[in-house]
């Protein structure tokens, strides 16, 4: 799933890319990916991308109408909102000559089979196309005066790379609730933009258990677990931009350091990376870097030796 460090590279791609550009079409693709009616999406069709925005993990597409565009309705701002997020299998294929032919579900550009959900092109004949792998279609799409009236945008808790993303304001969220501190750090409601990679990655930097109750922290592990979110996320980032959209998902495998290298030696310590499995997801760790050399239960390994 791209996460806060892609979204960010592909917003800034997307800036540099399509601001300026007139939108010459906007084609559906697949029904299930737009979750709004009005305005309809014929409502972009001649209208002026004026920039690209990163909302946690979501992407937004800011489009100034064309005077008396059909749909468009009242814009306070003068702007259209194309808000998109990607799920786990989504991505967002630019090209410099975007196909003219009729949209189809299926897509295998780049190599890659996947359902294409939505066409946007632009009038100098570049373009993308957002697309979905696998069976289970969670890509979404919504075309909104204001990025807020999508519930899960409006909801998004504190923006990790922002000034609100104090220690204070991290101290406040882990002592809310006693929660496992994985959960905490992938839940988009109290911090935006990380997902189950990332927050792999940071717990490792933090040299603390996935499990961990996050009541148990002390001021001082507060301080290092809030470096390290702040330091994996602005090196990823800064690895991932400027990067054309296709590269950026090898980046992102090569920069895990646990994260995806279950049985591979830790880069700090020279341990086994380990794993625990779940039922559409798993996590993976250093038992000495994290856990004291503990090695945590993996719930699916041990209901199959029941």
């Amino acid at each position: 799933m791209p996460e806060l460090p892609e979204v960010e590279a592909l917003v800034r791609f997307l800036d540099e890319r399509a601001t300026g550009r007139v939108v010459v079409a906007a084609d559906l693709a697949s029904i299930v990916a737009l979750k709004t009616f009005s305005p309809p999406l014929s409502a972009l069709v001649g209208g002026t991308v004026t920039g690209a925005a990163r909302h946690g993990k979501w992407l937004d597409l800011a489009v100034r109408p064309a005077p008396g565009a059909a749909g468009a309705g009242s814009v306070p701002d003068g702007e259209l909102h194309l808000v998109f997020h990607l799920a786990r299998a989504g991505w967002l294929r630019w090209s410099e000559a975007a196909p003219t032919t009729p949209v189809r579900p299926t897509s295998s550009r780049g190599g890659v089979r996947a359902v294409l959900a939505l066409r946007v092109r632009f009038d100098d004949g570049s373009g993308f196309d957002l697309t979905e792998a696998g069976t289970r279609k969670r890509l979404a799409v919504h075309l909104v005066h204001d990025p807020d009236e999508v519930p899960a945008i409006a909801t998004l808790g504190v923006e990790p790379l922002g000034p609100d993303f104090t220690r204070e304001r991290l101290a406040e969220l882990l002592g809310a609730r006693n929660q496992q501190l994985k959960g905490v750090l992938r839940d988009q409601r109290l911090i935006a933009g990380i997902g189950n990679a990332y927050s792999d990655e940071i717990l490792h930097a933090a040299r603390t258990s996935p499990f961990r109750l996050t009541r148990s922290l002390d001021a001082d592990d507060v301080a290092h677990l809030h470096d390290a979110v702040r330091d994996v996320l602005t090196e990823a980032v800064a690895t991932s931009s400027g990067r054309p959209a296709a590269e950026l998902k090898d980046a992102k495998r090569r920069g895990m350091r646990v994260h995806g290298r279950t049985g591979e030696a830790c880069p700090v310590c020279g341990d086994v990376v380990r794993e625990v499995s779940f039922a559409d997801r798993s996590l993976q760790y250093c038992a000495t870097c994290q856990t004291g050399g503990q090695v945590l239960a993996d719930r699916r390994m041990s209901k199959l030796l029941k």
